[in-house]
């Protein structure tokens, strides 16, 4: 194993891919500095493509470049920039496959890098996963380790269908161990944090550091928090969720998404529709919000998830 940030994690994960498939190209705006700066091996230049400032139009070279063999990873840059290519992304990724019969295949993968706690405003600050939750025909991943965000997009480049991965730049210079050799995370298999007995504490992205935390400051008061990361949005691994609170009852879900239509809302209905009768108290959520994130540091900061507001929601359940 080997200690690497999560950015070197995700970059990692680019360059033993490109290595192994030649079919793999990188495409998005301003990307040739990848091999400037050294990130990936200039060996590979040839196969990034560094373009104009125009999301709807290379993501469109992307699911064209995808129809005809390759195996694009779009760089998005910011999160946000998403809206502007949710044609290519929705309408002909996602539907591709089903719209030629199966005879089409789609194996692009979208990275999409969510912003938040640095000022970047309104324009700049969303968490959109929830828009392409609802989306057939996709798959969308929030990874929150390096470990997780390594495997999992490895996995996306395998993966013969469009796959669009949200990550945390908070985590990028977040540390955790990697193994030296080649691995994957399944896509749609949710991963347990930490076990307990009394609450099921469903964390998103960003969210598990403070949840982890959290749950150690409840131990220390008697109340063992199972903590699951979801790592898939769609597919979701319900089973996992379900059967954690099958046994403590009590769920409460953290995330960093805007709290309405949120992955915490249907995660919440989910199991409502599901475990109702093995719920002792309503199902928690501690989200961000329904507000557009201001400029103003100081406003900024207490929109968000944090650790006192993940310990009152599991107090709440009690």
């Amino acid at each position: 194993m080997s200690e690497i940030s999560y950015f070197e994690a995700i970059f990692q994960a680019h360059q033993e891919e490109m290595i192994r498939d030649e079919s793999i190209v990188l495409i998005g705006e301003d990307i040739s500095l990848y091999t400037r700066a050294g990130i990936i091996d200039s060996a590979l230049e040839a196969r990034i493509f560094s373009t104009p400032i125009a999301e709807n139009g290379f993501c469109g070279m992307g699911v064209g470049a995808a129809l005809t063999g390759l195996r694009p990873v779009v760089d998005l840059t910011i999160a946000s920039f998403v809206y502007l290519a949710m044609d290519q992304i929705v309408n002909q990724a996602a539907r591709m496959r089903y719209m030629t019969g199966g005879q089409g295949s789609v194996p692009i993968v979208f990275r999409a890098s969510m912003w938040h706690n640095a000022s970047n405003a309104g324009h700049h600050s969303d968490r959109p996963y929830p828009l392409f939750m609802g989306v057939p025909g996709l798959k969308v991943v929030v990874p929150s380790t390096p470990y997780d965000v390594k495997g999992l997009l490895k996995a996306a480049m395998r993966d013969d269908d469009p796959v669009i991965v949200f990550e945390d730049n908070s985590l990028w210079f977040k540390m955790g161990e990697v193994p030296e050799d080649d691995y994957v995370v399944p896509i749609g298999v949710a991963d347990i944090k930490r076990q307990g007995s009394d609450v099921t504490l469903v964390t998103i992205g960003s969210t598990q550091a403070d949840s982890l935390a959290a749950a150690e400051t409840m131990a220390a008061e008697g109340v063992s928090v199972e903590v699951i990361d979801p790592r898939t949005l769609s597919p979701l691994d319900t089973d996992t969720i379900l059967g954690s609170v099958a046994r403590t009852g009590r769920l409460a879900i953290v995330d960093p998404a805007n709290r309405s239509m949120s992955a915490a809302s249907e995660i919440s209905a989910i199991v409502s529709e599901q475990v109702f009768d093995s719920l002792k108290k309503p199902v928690q959520r501690v989200t961000t919000p329904d507000v557009i994130i201001p400029f103003s540091p100081a406003l900024e900061k207490q929109l968000y998830p944090c650790q006192s507001d993940i310990e009152a929601a599991i107090k709440k359940l009690f």
